[in-house]
C-alpha cells in the first residue's frame, strides 16, 4: 500500500437530479434519489473536512447543481474555506441573476452536447442548445473563465471541427474534448456510442491542427479502447482526488462504485480524512504493491499506474487485473470483441430521480 498524500481536489457530485438525460452520462443507472442526499449542514461539513485533509479545489457537480436550492450557500461556504470553487453545469437554469447569487463561484464548466441545435437536442434527449448558449453569455458577462466540455461518441466526433468554431464562438477560454468512457449510463449505450476507428483517426487530426492555431486551450481526452496503452486514470489510485457521492459515499473517482466489495464507506459515518487515508477502497489500488505482471514490470507502470480499476472489473470482474485496453493485457481480446461488434442504432436516453 502506497503512503497517500493530500488530495487536490474534491469533486462534491451534490445530486443525480439532471434536466438531461444524456445518454453517455457517467453517473450510475441506479440514481441516488433526491431524499437521500446530503443536506445542507452535511456538505458545508463535508467541504470543512475536505479543506482541513488539504483540498484546494472543489467542483460542484451533479447531475445538475442548479437543482440544489441550497447552492448559494454551499458555493459561498466552499469559497469562505480559500477553495478554489469550479461549478460544473449544463447550464440550464444559469441565468445571469442566478449567477449573480452563486458568489464565490471562481470558474464554470459548461457542458455542450454538439455543434448544432438539431444534434444537440437529440444527445440530451431534451431541447437544451439554446438555454446553453444563453448561459455561456451569462458567463462571460459575469467576466469568469468559461470551460466547454464536451463528450465524443459516435453520434457527434465526425462534427469536432465545428464544436471547436462553437466554443470559440461562445468566448470559451477551454475546451475539453472527452472521448467517451464507459461507466454507468455510457455502458449500457456503448454499442451506439463507441466511434470507429477511421472517426478517430480523423478526428484527431481535426484536434491537432485546431490546438496549433487557437488561441483557446484545446484538451482532448483519448478514447482508450482504440489506444495500445490505457490513459493514467485520475494520475493513480487515491492519489490526487476524491470523489462524494450525493448519499455521501466517499470514493478514488466517481465511477468506483461499481466495483464489488470495494468497501466504499460514507462520511456520515467515518470521518473524511480516515477514509482517504486508511479506508479500503482508497488503500486497494494505492501505489504499485497490488500490481501483478505484466504490470509490475512494465516500465509504463508509472506512466498510466496500470490503466483503469473500475474499466478492469467491469470487462474481467477482477479489479486488480490489467486493464483490458492495455495491448500487453491478457484480456486485451475483450476489448477486440467489444470493437468488432455491430454498432446499435438507438440510445437508451438516461432515467430520471424520483
Amino acid at each position: 500500500m502506497g503512503e497517500a498524500d493530500a488530495p487536490f481536489g474534491l469533486l462534491a457530485e451534490l445530486t443525480h437530479r439532471c434536466p438531461l438525460r444524456c445518454g453517455y452520462c457517467s453517473n450510475p443507472v441506479d440514481l441516488a434519489r433526491r431524499d437521500d442526499e446530503l443536506d445542507t449542514a452535511r456538505w458545508r461539513d463535508v467541504f470543512d473536512q475536505a479543506r482541513a485533509l488539504g483540498v484546494l479545489q472543489i467542483h460542484l457537480s451533479g447531475g445538475e447543481p442548479l437543482a440544489r436550492k441550497d447552492l448559494p450557500e454551499l458555493v459561498g461556504h466552499a469559497a469562505g474555506l480559500g477553495c478554489y470553487v469550479n461549478l460544473v453545469t449544463s447550464g440550464l437554469g444559469l441565468t445571469p441573476e442566478r449567477l449573480a447569487g452563486l458568489r464565490g463561484v471562481d470558474h464554470v464548466q459548461l457542458s455542450v452536447q454538439d455543434a448544432d441545435e438539431a444534434g444537440s437536442n437529440r444527445i440530451a434527449g431534451v431541447r437544451a442548445f439554446e438555454a446553453k448558449l444563453r448561459a455561456a453569455e451569462a458567463v462571460r458577462g459575469a467576466g469568469l473563465p468559461l470551460t466547454v466540455n464536451v463528450v465524443l461518441h459516435r453520434l457527434n466526433l465526425d462534427h469536432v471541427g465545428e464544436i471547436v468554431a462553437l466554443a470559440e464562438r461562445l468566448g470559451a477560454d477551454r475546451l475539453e474534448l472527452a472521448n467517451t468512457q464507459y461507466y454507468g449510463w455510457a455502458l449500457r449505450n456503448r454499442a451506439a456510442l463507441l466511434p470507429t476507428k477511421e472517426q478517430l483517426a480523423r478526428a484527431g487530426e481535426v484536434v491537432a491542427a485546431a490546438q496549433a492555431r487557437s488561441a483557446m486551450e484545446i484538451v482532448y481526452v483519448i478514447a482508450d479502447y482504440h489506444e495500445a496503452h490505457p490513459k493514467p486514470c485520475m494520475h493513480g489510485w487515491g492519489a490526487r482526488q476524491l470523489t462524494v457521492a450525493p448519499n455521501g459515499d466517499v470514493l478514488p473517482c466517481p465511477a468506483a462504485g461499481v466495483i464489488d466489495g470495494l468497501g466504499v464507506e460514507n462520511v456520515k459515518d467515518r470521518a473524511l480524512a480516515d477514509i482517504w487515508h486508511t479506508s479500503p477502497a482508497f488503500t486497494a489500488f494505492r501505489g504499485f504493491d497490488w500490481m501483478r505482471d505484466p504490470c509490475r514490470s512494465c516500465a509504463r507502470r508509472e506512466l498510466d499506474f496500470g490503466g483503469c480499476r473500475c474499466q478492469a472489473f467491469q470487462l474481467t470482474g477482477d479489479a486488480s487485473a490489467t486493464d483490458p485496453v492495455c495491448t500487453l493485457s491478457p484480456h486485451r481480446g475483450v476489448v477486440d470483441l467489444i470493437l468488432a461488434g455491430a454498432p446499435a442504432e438507438v440510445v437508451e436516453h438516461r432515467g430520471v430521480v424520483r
